[in-house]
């Protein structure tokens, strides 16, 4: 296992609302867990993943998913078992899309 930390600190979408889980580890795939946090508008993220060595993938991604949200004050924790960067995004849009009901 892997654990890889993120934080970008120029959101502009503060997020409110009650803490959402979405998707099912166990399936092979991933969760993702979004909550509010008083983050000083930043936006954090903790992925622990069991495929070790794709630290630039998910920076790829997770750059990409904060330049889509731009989210501020939330934490985010992903629990990977082998999920596709699209499979990643997906979730994380399903995530934000639960707590916000909107699009980016």
């Amino acid at each position: 296992m892997e654990t890889l930390q993120f934080r970008f600190e120029s959101g502009s979408r503060p997020l409110a609302g009650t803490p959402q889980l979405v998707g099912v580890v166990g399936s092979g795939n991933l969760e993702v867990l979004i909550e509010p946090a008083q983050l000083g508008g930043a936006c954090e993220i903790e992925v622990r993943t069991a495929a070790v060595g794709f630290g630039a993938t998910w920076e790829a991604v997770m750059a990409d998913f904060h330049a889509r949200w731009q989210l501020a004050d939330a934490r985010i924790s992903i629990n990977d078992m082998g999920a596709t960067p699209a499979v990643v995004g997906l979730r994380l849009d399903q995530a934000v899309e639960s707590l916000t009901g909107g699009t980016p």
